[in-house]
C-alpha cells in the first residue's frame, strides 16, 4: 500500500512519509523495529541529496545511512494513517505566511533532495512538529532553519538577499534563522558541549553565545534565553534524521550521538522546552526486519569515538571550504 500523502501548504507541496506522520502523532522520534522492514532504495542516487559532496569514508558512511527505506506492514500502517488523520483533525497546522511561500518558491532554490524526498519535505514536517510541540514560539524558524546553509555547504539563497528575508520575519525569528546553521556545526565541535556540560554548576550564569553565520562568516551573538530556545529547535530537527528502525545496531551514528548528548544536557539544565519523546538504545543489539551491506555490519562495530571524529572533520572541512569560522566564544557573568 502507499505510505505517502501529499499535503500542501500554499504554494509548498510537500510528502509526509509514515515516520513522519508517527512523530508528529506521537510528539517525538521513535525506534520502529518491528513494525517495518528497512530495503536499501534501488534508485538511490547521493548525488541529488544534501550530501552529494561528501568524498571518501564520509560519502560511505551516509550512503549506508541514507539509501535505506522502511516498507510498513499493513495494519502498522493503516493504525498510523488514522492517528494522523485525527490529530491533523484535532489540531490543524497553521498555514504557512503566503509572503514566505513565494519568497521560498521565487527567490530561493529547494531543489535537492533530503534523506528520504525532497528538501521542502523537510522543512514542512519541522514546521507542522513544531506548531504542534512548541507553540510558544515561531514554526517559521523551523520552516527556514537552513535556508542560510546546510551542514554540507548547500545555501537555498544568496547572501545578498539576506535583507529581503529579514524584512519578512519578526526580529526574533531572523536571530533564530541565521543562527541555526552555525549552532548546528557547532554540535560536531564537542568542546563547544564539553563547555556546556562542564558549567552546569553555574548555567544560570551563562550570559550569551558569540560564534558566526556560515552563509558569509557575519558575526553573530546570542543572549542566554534565545539559545535555549534555538537549541530546542534542534532538539526537535534532530527527529527527522533519526533510523525509521533498529537504533540500536546504529549507536555510532554521529547525529544519534548528537541528539542524545544534547536532549541530555538540556534535561540537565531544566532546559527543555519543546516536547520530544525519546528513548535512546542502551546497549548495542542486532537489526530486525533489515540487511545489512559488508560495509555496513563492518561501520556497525566502529567505537562511536571514532564515527563522531570523522563527522567532525568532515564539518571542518566544509566550514573551511566555505571560508566560515568555526570559533565561538560564551560568555560567563
Amino acid at each position: 500500500m502507499s505510505t505517502n500523502t501529499n499535503t500542501n501548504s500554499a504554494e509548498l507541496k510537500a510528502t509526509l512519509n509514515l515516520q513522519r506522520k508517527a512523530a508528529i502523532t506521537g510528539g517525538g522520534a521513535f525506534d520502529h523495529a518491528g513494525r517495518v522492514q528497512v530495503i536499501r532504495m534501488a534508485d538511490f542516487n547521493m548525488n541529488r541529496t544534501i550530501f552529494g559532496g561528501l568524498e571518501g569514508i564520509g560519502r560511505k558512511f551516509m550512503d549506508e545511512k541514507l539509501a535505506k527505506e522502511p516498507v510498513w506492514n499493513n495494519t502498522d500502517a493503516t493504525d498510523v494513517e488514522a492517528a494522523y488523520a485525527e490529530a491533523s483533525s484535532a489540531h490543524p497546522v497553521p498555514q504557512i505566511d503566503q509572503r514566505l511561500v513565494d519568497f521560498m518558491v521565487d527567490e530561493c532554490d529547494f531543489s535537492m533532495e533530503h534523506a528520504d524526498g525532497t528538501f521542502l519535505e523537510h522543512l514542512v514536517f519541522c514546521h507542522d512538529y513544531a506548531a504542534r510541540y512548541y507553540p510558544d514560539h515561531s514554526p517559521n524558524v523551523a520552516l527556514l532553519h537552513s535556508i542560510l546553509g546546510t551542514a554540507t555547504n548547500t545555501f537555498a539563497m544568496d547572501a545578498t538577499k539576506i535583507p529581503k528575508l529579514k524584512a519578512l520575519l519578526t526580529d526574533f525569528e531572523a536571530l533564530h534563522v541565521e543562527v541555526f546553521p552555525s549552532t548546528l556545526r557547532l554540535f560536531y565541535d564537542v568542546d563547544f558541549l564539553d563547555e556546556l556540560e562542564a558549567n552546569m554548576h553555574r548555567i544560570d550564569k551563562l550570559e550569551a553565545l558569540h560564534l558566526h553565520r556560515v552563509i558569509d562568516n557575519e558575526p553573530l551573538t546570542i543572549d542566554a534565553e534565545n539559545l535555549w530556545i534555538n537549541l530546542n529547535y534542534h532538539l526537535m530537527h534532530f527527529v527527522d534524521f533519526m533510523p525509521s528502525a533498529n537504533w540500536s545496531s546504529q549507536k555510532a551514528d554521529p547525529l544519534m550521538q548528537m541528539f542524545e548528548r544534547l536532549s541530555n544536557l538540556l534535561d540537565r539544565a531544566g532546559q527543555r522546552q519543546a516536547q520530544v519523546e525519546v528513548a535512546f538504545p542502551k546497549e548495542k543489539g542486532a537489526p530486525v526486519g533489515e540487511d545489512r551491506t559488508l560495509f555496513g555490519r563492518i561501520t556497525g562495530l566502529l567505537p562511536p569515538t571514532i564515527t563522531l571524529k570523522l563527522a567532525r572533520k568532515s564539518i571542518q572541512d566544509y566550514s573551511k571550504k566555505a571560508g566560515h569560522d568555526l570559533s565561538y566564544r560564551i560568555d560567563w557573568a
